[in-house]
Parts: structure tokens; sequence; C-alpha cells
């Protein structure tokens, strides 16, 4: 083949395969534009019935969400210029509707501080709110509005102490400001101890329903829709949910929120000892005895007036049991649970029997209580 005749069919050959590539290229662009021209939506693929378990949870947040709260609060600061009185934001949290008379349960933390407070109902309408009491100790607080009309119903109460880890929970609060947001989980631990802002919350439940900034006072319900615990803190290194939530069990709660709406504070009757409750469990599993273990004993406290001893750390790091407490008033306790619910029920300043457990011998002091908030 000839020069100019193999150049002319090289020329054809490569002009063809251009061609080609750029049909190739240009062919989607093509077709969209001639889809385009159509204008028609794709074909819906019928979604069917919500499976069960989703068509509970919507149930559970529409049954719920009337009733939860978002509370904003403002504190009061001096402009150093004009010396006016300003009232400027300080932050956000969650309630709920505790009863029928206008009650709202929160965290204290929440309100703490502030010089006012605002709670927004789900319908939009916003209250300004009266602080009835608050209890540092298990940071609860009740806040009051006044709804004349289409009331809020309060949401049920559940139980706690028959929590199990495993089981279902959902959070519902305002994280971040984004309000009325729903979480799911589970519970992942029971009788946890926090320590937050000077205060021990102690038996909390563990969740890892997302609990973030802004949650703080809404409510965990179970799967039955009931409030088993009020949102109160996260572990997290950065401030945002990691995985780990905390909620005041609503035993407490039941038994806090009474007292605050009656007479505006919660005091308590106390011994002034420290306990564990894992600390607890693995020295009655060591020594086979069933009682509480005083781990520490406040220096002024009635169980220091009384000469309870608490338990000695020894050089190589191996705990030496003191007294274990065994009874109060013959009502026997194995748990510090127990022995914090018993001690809630009494009154400060009573006059108790306290059965101890001294070096294998059973030993009856009488105590006074302390007054505790």
């Amino acid at each position: 083949m000839s020069g100019p005749a193999f150049l002319f069919r090289l020329s054809l050959i490569t002009l063809a395969a251009i061609l080609v590539a750029l049909a190739w290229q240009w062919a989607p662009m093509i077709q969209s534009m001639l889809l385009a021209q159509r204008a028609e939506p794709r074909t819906v693929t019928p979604r069917g019935e919500l499976a069960d378990i989703e068509q509970a949870t919507v149930a559970l947040f529409e049954a719920a969400r009337g009733s939860v709260v978002h509370i904003t609060t403002t504190e009061r600061v001096i402009d150093p210029w004009t010396r006016s009185a300003l009232q400027v934001p300080r932050g956000t949290g969650s309630g709920f509707f505790w009863d029928e008379f206008g009650h709202v349960v929160t965290n204290h933390h929440v309100i703490a501080n502030a010089s006012a407070a605002f709670v927004r109902l789900a319908d939009g309408r916003s209250y300004r709110a009266a602080l009835v009491g608050a209890s540092p100790a298990h940071d609860l607080a009740v806040l009051r509005i006044g709804v004349a009309l289409a009331r809020p119903q309060p949401l049920p109460i559940g139980t706690s102490s028959d929590l199990r880890v495993g089981q279902s929970v959902f959070a519902i609060g305002n994280p971040f400001g984004l309000d009325w947001t729903l979480t799911t989980g589970i519970v992942s631990a029971l009788n946890r101890d926090l320590r937050t802002d000077g205060q021990v919350l102690e038996g909390l439940i563990q969740t890892d329903a997302a609990i973030n900034p802004g949650n703080s006072g809404g409510p965990l319900l179970d799967s039955a829709g009931r409030v088993i615990g009020v949102n109160t803190a996260i572990v997290s290194p950065s401030g945002a949910f990691s995985g780990i939530g905390f909620a005041v069990p609503i035993d407490v709660v039941n038994r806090v929120v009474p007292r605050l709406i009656a007479t505006g504070r919660y005091v308590r009757a106390g011994l002034g000892v420290r306990v564990d409750e894992a600390l607890n469990a693995a020295l009655a599993q060591r020594t086979g005895t069933k009682g509480v273990f005083v781990l520490g004993v406040e220096p002024g406290s009635a169980a220091a007036r009384a000469g309870i001893q608490p338990a000695q750390l020894d050089r190589d790091g191996t705990i030496r049991p003191g007294d274990v407490i065994l009874a109060i008033d013959g009502q026997a306790v194995s748990r510090p649970a127990e022995l914090i619910a018993l001690l809630e029920r009494l009154t400060p300043g009573a006059r108790v029997t306290v059965a101890i457990q001294r070096e294998g011998k059973r030993v009856e002091v009488l105590v006074e209580l302390d007054a505790m908030r």
C-alpha cells in the first residue's frame, strides 16, 4: 500500500476512534438531556406498612412529645458603661410535666444561677417559670408555669428498681437547641456514681441513647412510654455524646419531687458514711458478709459521733473491712442503694439503732441522724 493511501486510511481510523470516544463520553449527557425534556419523575416504589417496632417507636414519641418542654434561662448582668441591668441568654435544657398543676421537672444544673427561666411547649406557647424548689444533691429541680387552656398531660411514671441491662430506652429533649429530638438505645449499666459540680450523684442509670447538651432534664422512657429516669449528664472528653449518658432513676425522682413541691427543698437524713455499690459487692463476695461496708466516715458526722469505723487501705492496696452496717431499727440492708433508700424515708434528727458487724461480732449503736441536702 502506497504511503498516501496508508496515511489516509490511518487518518480515517483515528477519526473514527475519536468519534467513538466522544460518543461514549457524551452519550450519558445526551441521554440526560433527552430525559430532561420529558420531565417525568421516576416511579415510586410503595413503602408498605412500617415494621411493628417502628410503629411502636413512632407512637411512643407522638404520645410523649406534648408533655416534654424546652427550657431557656437568662442571667442578669450589669452593663459596665451604662450601669443598666440586662437579661442575657444563659443556657438551655429540657423538662417534662410532672402533674396537672403545671409543675415541670428538670435538672438543677439547668436552672442553677439563672435569674429567669422560660418554658416553651410543643405547640409553641412560651411561659415564664417560677422556681418551686431544687435538690442539688440529686440534680433535680421543679418549675411551675400557669397554663390556663390546653394544658399538657403529665407523663406516666414508671419504676427503676426493676430495670435490666439491655432493655430499650428512649430519650426526648432539645440537644444543641434542636427541639423535641428523639434518640434511642438501651440501659447499658445500673447503679453508676458520677461526680459533677462538687456533687456525687449516686445510683444513676447508664444508657447509650444519645444525650447531648440541651437534653439535660428531659425524660428517659421505657418501651411502655413511662418515665424511668431524668437525663442528667454525659461522659465525654469533647463535650458531645460519646456513647455514655446518665439519668437520675425515677424511684429517686419520685421521692424527691413531691417534697420539693410541698416544701420547696429536700432535706434527707444521713449517717455521713461513704459507700460504693461495686466495692460493696466485691467485699461481700470476698468476706461472705451480707451488709453495707463502711468505706469512709465524714468528720463530725452522725457516724463519727457514734464511733462507726471505716475500712482501711493497707500499704499493698488491700482493703481491710471496718464496720459493716447490717440493719437500721431492725430493717436489714444488704446494698448501699437499700441503705440510701431507707435513710431517705427517715427524718433528720431521729435517733435510730444501727446494727453493725465489727470484727465478726454484731454490735448495736444509737445514732442521731444528720440533716443532709
